[in-house]
């Protein structure tokens, strides 16, 4: 691992060599860096637009999420430096010119109302994805009662987002579908889509891991709770399958695969093209490196070293 690391960072040195005008770039950076996309991503980047500022005082950072559609679109108009993606780009955007780095590792949860009247049943034998198929697909038809195979009559009021965004099509995509086919009452961002469920009793939408937890206490946010999947569909959460008491046992669980993938999934970092600025390179080759020390403690999971590497040696190609 150590190896692995030394290489990567012998590696960020190269590519900021590359990018230096002169002698002492490390040192002398200056400007600003716009950014703009995904809520999933908007923590890391402001966690990281902190501590870079720290060693670069002159290097100013311009933070706003708003879903990773608006990341690729401002990205690709040059309203922007880095869009915050947090899906894989498609093939329109990359003909583009959209480049994604990969850089962090999350994950989306689905969650309901902490009052919500099924949730002991659901916490103890979590939904199939036959189930979260059936609510999202044809909301209107379904109650608490036939969600859990109970007798309760309250309807399930399902939300989903309003915002072209990386969670809805992942969420989407685990379902097999695309964020269009998504029914419910469509909501704007992480926080208001958390904020719908938080007020009603009977509601169900999904967050991405850093909105349906508290980053300071690691437990569920308050007036939340997630809705467990039931991965092998065997109408109980086993042990294998219950790690929704706290974040860092949630990003166990999506670190060694026994959350699905999707709605576990990498996050990008994405530029139009490769960078032609200098602060824009060494940003992106210290995120890819020395900026891998805050990914945990800010709520997301490590890059493989060699996946890490393959991104970084994307800024050093001609």
């Amino acid at each position: 691992m150590k190896s692995e690391c030394f290489k990567s960072i012998a590696l960020a040195a190269g590519v900021l060599a590359l990018a230096a005008p002169a002698p002492g770039l490390a040192q002398d950076l200056e400007g600003t860096i716009g950014m703009s996309g995904a809520w999933a991503l908007y923590p890391m980047a402001v966690k990281w637009g902190e501590e870079f500022q720290k060693l670069h005082p002159k290097v100013r950072f311009d933070i706003s999420a708003g879903g990773a559609g608006k990341g690729v679109t401002d990205t690709l108009a040059g309203a922007v430096d880095i869009g915050l993606v947090s899906r894989d780009l498609n093939a329109a955007e990359t003909e583009k010119g959209a480049l994604g780095f990969a850089v962090v590792k999350d994950a989306v949860v689905a969650i309901v109302n902490a009052r919500n009247p099924v949730l002991q049943k659901l916490q103890s034998q979590g939904l199939t994805k036959d189930v979260f198929q059936r609510l999202w697909l044809r909301p209107d038809a379904s109650t608490w009662g036939e969600a859990t195979g109970g007798t309760e009559k309250a309807p399930v009021r399902v939300y989903t987002r309003s915002d072209a965004c990386g969670a809805a099509e992942t969420w989407a995509k685990y379902l097999g579908k695309k964020q269009e086919d998504l029914k419910g009452v469509g909501v704007y961002g992480d926080p208001g889509i958390g904020e719908a469920v938080r007020k009603d009793v009977m509601g169900l939408g999904y967050n991405n891991v850093n909105f349906a937890y508290d980053p300071k206490t690691g437990k569920p946010v308050a007036g939340l709770a997630p809705a467990p999947i039931d991965v092998n569909a065997d109408g109980k959460l086993d042990a294998a399958e219950n790690f929704y008491a706290s974040r860092d046992q949630l990003l166990a669980a999506i670190a060694d695969g026994r959350y699905p993938s999707p709605p576990a999934r990498d996050l990008y970092l994405v530029t139009k093209g490769k960078p032609g600025k200098d602060v824009v390179k060494a940003f992106l080759a210290w995120a890819l490196t020395e900026g891998q020390k805050y990914v945990s403690d800010t709520g997301y999971i490590v890059l493989p070293p060699e996946r890490l590497k393959q991104e970084l040696a994307k800024l050093a190609t001609k």
